[in-house]
């Protein structure tokens, strides 16, 4: 990585594709700051070292009976010790694909940010995909294009922050 540019890591899980739309959404749009590196790492991959290498996070998850994804919460569990108290202030932001609510996923994301003291830099933004059949929510997912412009947004958005040292 090229030194004195920030880095923005992006983590995410996906199953049906939608989270994982969006969180490539977020880094397309996180990509036009100049001055900032985008790491996009599905869960499995990102671990403690990606963590305090960042200046700042998106943490990107479907929404799964009521409850962020496993995979997610195995990253946290692998992460959460090894960043805690090395990580303070620093900004994040989350995506939540949903079928029909997705607050509690947020919430749960938004609790352990409190216990790393990160900054929430934006309201979780939740897609939801009307899912509620289990055809309709195994099946893959196709996010439209006024909610992947949200997403592109919110990763520029967090991007021009962290350079612009606002967060």
């Amino acid at each position: 990585m090229n030194p004195g540019r920030k880095t923005l890591l992006i983590v995410f899980h996906s199953l049906t594709g939608g989270a994982r739309q969006m969180a490539e959404a977020a880094a397309e749009g996180a990509a036009t700051e100049a001055e900032i590196t985008v790491r996009l790492l599905a869960a499995p991959d990102a671990g403690p070292a990606d963590v305090l290498a960042a200046d700042g996070y998106i943490f990107v998850t479907p929404e799964n009976l009521a409850a962020m994804a496993g995979r997610m919460k195995d990253f946290f569990d692998r992460t959460y010790y090894p960043a805690l108290d090395r990580i303070n202030g620093r900004p994040y932001a989350s995506l939540i694909c949903a079928g029909s609510d997705g607050e509690n996923a947020a919430r749960q994301i938004a609790r352990i940010a409190t216990g790393w003291r990160l900054r929430q830099a934006a309201d979780p933004l939740i897609v939801r995909t009307g899912a509620q059949t289990p055809e309709a929510i195994m099946a893959p997912k196709t996010i439209g294009s006024a909610d992947l412009c949200s997403c592109r947004e919110a990763g520029q958005a967090l991007a021009a922050g962290i350079v612009a040292g606002i967060f």
